[in-house]
């Protein structure tokens, strides 16, 4: 009971029963489009704030991309994730975001077995902001990788502009079999920007939110702040993956 409560008190679900309750007082009041239009808003949010719709939502983008079980290359793409820009942190000023934390994590480990350099590329939200990749390369010397094996595109504002500016990277220092390290469910668009300009890449994904044979509960059938942003991550992604087929 403690869990259900709790589900329609805090966002989204006090939303959700707002709208309920309010399309329930206009339908008393005979209001029947604006009652119904109520209600179905509530339910179109109920809905993308549940764990097996957003898991769903999430999985047609991951399903085709798995982890290399022996990756080879020469040099590790990193594309940036957001971060933090003013948020203080150890040793420094900003902080990557969580999904970010996740690609950082990903790339180190793969310099580790591989000791091979890491391209960052993101540039900066605001202008006269630091860059994201100057922030995430501390993290990376944080993380004891050699401040000479960070090479930072900081020009880049989205994922086409990762894969122009990097292209350039790699054809100045020769390098002919990158690794692309992003979200999984960033990956597809990700990988059709390198496709669109000409360079083949090794996915590498990091950060899964969904797996094979995943079991529900009644609470996941409840409104979740947390499910409710991952469908809207999943969402963003397909507008994405959309606009760049029209636009590039």
């Amino acid at each position: 009971m403690e869990e259900i409560l709790t589900s329609f008190i805090l966002p989204p679900g006090i939303f959700v029963l707002f709208l309920a309750l309010l399309g329930a007082w206009l339908l008393l009041k005979k209001q029947w489009k604006t009652s119904i239009c109520s209600i179905l808003i509530g339910a179109f949010i109920w809905i993308l704030s549940t764990s097996p719709i957003s898991d769903a939502l999430l999985k047609g983008l991951e399903f085709d991309f798995k982890i290399p079980k022996d990756p080879a290359g020469d040099v590790i793409i990193l594309l940036g994730g957001g971060i933090h820009s003013g948020a203080a942190d150890l040793s420094g000023i900003g902080a990557p975001v969580d999904a970010m934390l996740a690609r950082v994590i990903t790339a180190v480990r793969l310099h580790e077995t591989l000791n091979i350099p890491i391209i960052v590329s993101g540039g900066a939200a605001v202008e006269g902001e630091k860059s994201e990749a100057f922030v995430v390369k501390r993290i990376l010397v944080d993380l004891e990788v050699p401040a000479y094996y960070v090479i930072m595109e900081d020009r880049s504002s989205n994922t086409m502009e990762n894969a122009i500016f990097t292209q350039k990277i790699c054809i100045e220092y020769n390098y002919k079999f990158p690794i692309l390290v992003t979200s999984a469910f960033h990956m597809r668009r990700a990988v059709w920007s390198f496709e669109r300009v000409e360079m083949s890449v090794l996915p590498f994904p990091a950060g899964f939110k969904t797996w094979e044979a995943m079991r529900y509960d009644w609470r996941d059938y409840l409104p979740s702040s947390s499910s409710l942003r991952n469908s809207s991550i999943a969402i963003r992604e397909y507008l994405g993956l959309l606009f760049y087929r029209l636009a590039y």
